[in-house]
């Protein structure tokens, strides 16, 4: 209660967080954020070794509200954090895993930028449109995808009726052919 507002993720709140004194040596940070009252400042410059990240049930207005210092990590879950948008997701750009399930996306345009993306959970968002795996197509290490609980499940888009030969399985996998689990079952299983 003592800290300061505009305190919020300086190095000495980090420093209690995370209970060292060299942050250095903190690797991973799991933490509960509101952006909507406290920026994050440029906290992971305080963190350079920091490879994990996760801001679980947070509420995030924007992934900018992480601040373009987190080019270092490689795991980061925003899961149940409220984000309608990936914008700003490219300054994450090492990224190998990113569990963004539950939230409100339903353009994944920002994700080709990510080079090292492995698996991506995508889970129980607003995919509405087939077409959005395009992008995913030119993550070219993407090997592990969720997508169950989005509309693409049940129809390829918004105007469509639902069809009982559709199968969002095989046209993922068209849309993505390098991609080895789907659902977590391997993805030639359709």
């Amino acid at each position: 209660g003592e800290l300061l507002v505009d305190e919020y993720l300086s190095p000495r709140k980090l420093k209690i967080l995370t209970g060292v004194d060299d942050l250095q040596q903190v690797s991973a940070l799991e933490v509960q954020v509101d952006t909507r009252e406290n920026s994050l400042g440029s906290f992971g410059a305080y963190l350079p070794n920091l490879r994990e990240l996760k801001l679980n049930n947070s509420l995030l207005m924007s992934v900018r509200d992480l601040g373009t210092t987190l080019s270092h990590l490689y795991v980061l879950w925003m899961a149940h954090c409220g984000l309608s948008d990936l914008d700003g997701i490219s300054s994450c750009s090492s990224l190998r895993e990113l569990y963004i399930a539950c939230n409100n996306i339903s353009d994944l345009s920002q994700l080709p930028w990510l080079d090292h993306l492995e698996v991506l959970d995508l889970e129980g968002n607003n995919i509405e449109d087939i077409n959005q795996m395009q992008y995913l197509g030119l993550c070219c290490k993407l090997s592990r995808l969720t997508v169950e609980g989005n509309p693409i499940c049940l129809k390829p888009n918004a105007e469509a009726t639902e069809e009982p030969d559709y199968n969002y399985r095989a046209e993922v996998k068209k849309l993505i052919p390098h991609l080895e689990y789907l659902d977590e079952i391997p993805a030639s299983q359709t």
